[in-house]
């Protein structure tokens, strides 16, 4: 006799899969693929991946490097970036008890969360934000308080700062270059902020993946270099932008040793580690590559910042011309719709050109004359997406 099956009622998503939905940056990226055209909206980085690092991977298989890591990365990659550490972001920390390899920025921000945040905690973001920041928050149960920046430059208000601290604030997050505005926070803006987490007792998260793509001059400073926040930040940063290695999911937190290895555990209880091989052609990179390579890389991308700035101009799309990484915001009132979302769609449908809703990076109604596009594209698909955009005046 069959025995009957027991009843599925009570089967269901957990709580947290309401807010935690697929990100309208590949949403973008699946209707560009449907209608084969430019990818502007994901930041894949489909640039040639620098040489050394290829051959530094190819090694480390040869070498063995094919099981598990230690859950804090391999000894070798987590010295070359304690030696890169130092030398360009001015940030001596201890490799064996402060850094734990991850996989990519967004892991280790998730590990970080894990480890230092409990549910109903707040943590403040900039608006806009990158999504993952938000859905990461909400992933641990932790909640985010929003702090507007206003364009051209992307400046925020020390009143709405304040506006924004309640008993639950726990933490800050301080995404340096920014995604999606491009927004490179200044010496003196960070030395309010370290006032401002100091005095409320905040945990820094930082995001500093577009560390090496910083314009016209400026420089990238990293919070974790003032003397006030040396114990309560958490510096986050990886490779997948500066090598064109993002589906290598390879990244790292930095972090005084007593929140680094709670770091560690959630690492290891997550991820088990990151690819091991592919740690060793990292390192190799970072220890083969000098000076050179990374200034070519700004150089490179501030000719496609203007290029595709210059043809978004030329087009009614009004440029917020980025200080760093390599996304740019553009206003696209002049577009048809009602909605950033509608006015994407139309411009994927006119030309072929895929970007990113505004709306994807504020909470409320902010976004919605605003599309994100970028440039992180080979040559010839940067140029053929700026062409494309010319069919906006034939319209």
């Amino acid at each position: 006799m069959a025995v009957p099956r027991a009843s599925t009622s009570q089967l269901r998503l957990s709580s947290r899969a309401a807010v935690v939905l697929q990100s309208e940056i590949r949403n973008m990226s699946l209707e560009c693929e449907r209608v084969g055209g430019i990818n502007l909206s994901q930041g894949v980085c489909d640039t040639p991946v620098p040489v050394e690092v290829q051959k530094g991977a190819v090694e480390g298989i040869a070498e063995g490097f094919n099981i598990y890591t230690r859950y804090d990365g391999l000894e070798e990659l987590r010295q070359a970036i304690a030696t890169k550490l130092g030398r360009y972001n001015g940030l001596t920390v201890d490799p064996a008890s402060q850094i734990i390899v991850s996989a990519g920025a967004t892991g280790a921000f998730y590990c970080a969360c894990l480890a230092l945040l409990d549910p109903g905690d707040e943590v403040i973001l900039f608006e806009p934000y990158y999504g993952y920041h938000l859905n990461t928050l909400f992933a641990v149960g932790a909640a985010a308080v929003y702090v507007r920046m206003e364009p051209p430059d992307w400046t925020f208000s020390l009143d709405a700062l304040e506006q924004a601290v309640t008993p639950r604030t726990r933490g800050i997050m301080i995404n340096t270059p920014g995604n999606p505005s491009g927004k490179v926070f200044t010496g003196a803006e960070l030395q309010h902020l370290a006032e401002f987490a100091t005095r409320h007792d905040l945990f820094v998260f930082t995001d500093e993946i577009y560390e090496y793509f910083v314009y016209d001059g400026r420089e990238h400073v990293t919070p974790g270099t003032i003397p006030s926040l040396a114990d309560r930040t958490i510096s986050i940063s990886g490779f997948s932008k500066t090598f064109s290695i993002t589906g290598w999911r390879i990244g790292y937190a930095v972090a005084a040793a007593r929140w680094a290895e709670t770091i560690g555990f959630y690492n290891d209880l997550v991820y088990v580690c990151a690819p091991a091989p592919l740690q060793i052609g990292v390192a190799r990179g970072l220890a083969r590559l000098g000076d050179d390579y990374y200034n070519g890389l700004r150089g490179e991308y501030m000719a496609k910042r203007d290029q595709m700035c210059a043809a978004l101009q030329a087009n009614g799309l009004t440029p917020y011309v980025p200080q760093g990484s390599y996304y740019v915001l553009a206003d696209a009132s002049a577009l048809p719709g009602r909605s950033s979302k509608e006015r994407a769609m139309y411009l994927l449908q006119k030309t072929g050109v895929a970007c990113v809703p505004g709306e994807a990076f504020y909470h409320d109604d902010q976004g919605e004359a605003l599309l994100r596009f970028c440039y992180a594209k080979s040559d010839a698909d940067l140029s053929e997406a700026c062409n494309r955009l010319d069919r906006l005046r034939s319209q």
